[in-house]
């Protein structure tokens, strides 16, 4: 009898002490057979669906090149179409869009080079547009793919910072990103994500915070613990952050999670999961994040409570936008679960605490001096004698706490003053209109040479700008400081691999810049080339600032003319012209 009584008790300890893995929340279905991996070899990723980025989410996933260089073959994840073909020269770079009769569209980015009759297509619609950059919608019988068909190399291009893929899987009709891990790419992933820091917001009753803090985590295994199991609150509302990060097999990258939970007292208050997402609310990620840390720290913290001017989908449980209320000395446990798509997940536990007296709902936000209060679902106007500033309702994620200075400053190149409005840690979700009038006389010759300057720092950036009733005025997307300047300075050329005799070159290339950088909105360095009057095609790589012409049989035998004209955004000039043999 004993024995028996033994033989039965294990298998129960066993089960006991067993975590089950973690099954991730996911609302649509999807195929789970019909895609391939885009990449002949393992699936090592670099980059996970959601990821938190600069300004946005990651729409997709990043595959490692096999060798870490360019070259690799890129193939089709199922029968379908090319749709449509973009080569630009930041953001994706050469992508292809193929769509499929299931109503999914998958895209190719940062390639190197496209299959040889897509790469002949695109080469000769840059011709008969006289531009590098092209985006070119095509129908479904130019370009037929089939599954496993060869369709580019993997490459470097555009926004990229190394050798890789970043292949995304869209719904055709509303081209909404969906996490392409949901549709059955295998990837070897045995290691839960791993949480790093604990962020504590003491909130008002609008959200604000009052006050914050990080704790750093004691691990255990997959379990995590902050030291001494209770936190002492300041305030009656609390919001709480997790710096956590997911991890692969074979791989050291630090990528983003699938999904975070938050319970109190086992009571699921608060819960994300990155399924699939808008990309216009995908700037949604600076309200999402903490900017500040973002900003100052490079540091990535999820909140785990929402702004109220926070509109993202990816939200699945909210109870009281994920704040915990406590009186004082009441104690609450609460539970944060990090998961990824395989099921891997970790778990930090700890109680918290209400102190004696912390109940003060009402404490303003902030204790400095401020000029202003610009409510967040609010349109908001300031109008002074040398500025004018208007914010749309949607702007803000929260009402904002104006310090607005004047600096007068009469550096050379400048042609106003200096107009601080708060801070560069203080996220914006939509532009905004702002407008300077000069304060000392601009030359008519100078008039179109001057723009709006963000000058925060040593850092200057060409907002763009247009005159209208004595103001310049331009859209801007960030706060800081804010003058009018000039840049009269035309931007360098420099030769790479350029001579008189090219006859044993296989291309010739440059390199160009310029001494003002643009805003996002506003064209910055443009180029022509022309040989013997005829234009033709220079590669431009962002990156490293250069421009490559290959030669493709357009450039024939014999003495040519080259000249070659840069243009920055307010319109000044650099030339470079000389004779060549081929």
């Amino acid at each position: 009898m004993k024995r028996n009584s033994l033989v039965f008790i294990l298998p129960l300890l066993f089960f006991a002490f067993t975590v089950p893995k973690f099954k991730p929340t996911v609302r649509g279905t999807y195929p789970s057979n019909y895609f391939q991996a885009p990449v002949a070899q393992t699936l090592l990723l670099a980059g996970t669906f959601g990821e938190l980025r600069p300004n946005h989410f990651h729409a997709g996933i990043d595959i490692k090149s096999a060798k870490g260089v360019i070259g690799d073959a890129v193939f089709s994840a199922a029968d379908g179409f090319v749709s449509r073909i973009k080569v630009d020269r930041s953001g994706y770079g050469n992508s292809l869009y193929i769509s499929h009769p299931n109503g999914y569209t998958t895209v190719y980015a940062h390639l190197d080079r496209f299959k040889p009759e897509i790469e002949n297509y695109v080469k000769a619609q840059q011709y008969i547009r006289e531009s590098f950059e092209v985006d070119i919608d095509l129908t479904h019988d130019k370009f037929p793919v089939s599954q496993g068909d060869e369709i580019a190399k993997m490459g470097n291009t555009g926004s990229s910072n190394g050798a890789h893929l970043h292949f995304e899987v869209r719904e055709t009709s509303t081209q909404n990103p969906i996490n392409p891990l949901l549709f059955g790419l295998r990837v070897t992933d045995n290691i839960a994500p791993k949480m790093h820091s604990l962020k504590i917001y003491s909130l008002n009753e609008k959200r604000e915070e009052l006050g914050s803090k990080a704790i750093s985590l004691v691990q255990m295994g997959d379990s995590y613990k902050v030291k001494g199991d209770t936190v002492l609150l300041d305030a009656g509302q609390t919001g709480f952050g997790l710096k956590v990060y997911d991890h692969f097999d074979r791989v050291s990258n630090w990528n983003g999670i699938y999904e975070l939970s938050m319970y109190q007292d086992d009571t699921l208050v608060y819960d994300f999961s990155l399924e699939s997402f808008k990309f216009d609310e995908s700037r949604y990620i600076n309200a999402h994040c903490d900017y500040e840390e973002r900003v100052t720290k490079n540091s990535y913290y999820n909140r785990c409570y929402t702004l109220p001017g926070n509109h993202l989908s990816i939200y699945r449980h909210m109870a009281d936008n994920g704040v915990i209320s406590l009186s004082d000395g009441q104690t609450s446990k609460i539970t944060l679960v990090a998961a990824d798509v395989a099921g891997n997940n970790s778990t930090l536990e700890f109680w918290v605490k209400g102190k004696p007296g912390s109940s003060n709902l009402s404490q303003p936000a902030t204790s400095q001096k401020y000029d202003y209060i610009l409510p967040y679902n609010e349109g908001n106007m300031i109008r002074t004698e040398g500025l004018y500033l208007h914010m749309p309702p949607g702007t803000l994620y929260e009402d904002l706490y104006l310090k607005y200075d004047v600096l007068k400053d009469r550096s050379n190149g400048y042609y106003s003053d200096v107009h601080r409005l708060s801070d560069s840690k203080t996220p914006v979700h939509d532009f905004f209109d702002i407008g300077i009038r000069p304060t000392q006389s601009i030359p008519a010759e100078l008039k179109p040479k001057v723009f709006v300057a963000y000058c925060e720092g040593s850092r200057i950036l060409n907002c763009g700008g247009r005159w209208e009733d004595g103001l310049l005025r331009a859209k801007v997307r960030g706060l800081g400081s804010y003058a009018i300047m000039a840049d009269v300075t035309p931007p360098t050329i420099r030769q790479l691999v350029f001579g008189q005799n090219m006859q044993k070159y296989q291309k010739f290339s440059f390199k160009i810049s310029d001494n003002v950088a643009t805003a996002p909105d506003v064209e910055e360095l443009s180029f022509d080339a022309h040989v013997d009057g005829q234009w033709i095609l220079m590669e431009y790589d962002k990156k490293n600032g250069t421009i490559t012409h290959d030669f493709d049989g357009v450039i024939g035998p014999g003495e040519h003319n080259f000249r070659l004209v840069v243009r920055d955004a307010v319109g000044n000039e650099a030339v470079f012209e000389r004779k060549f043999f081929r």
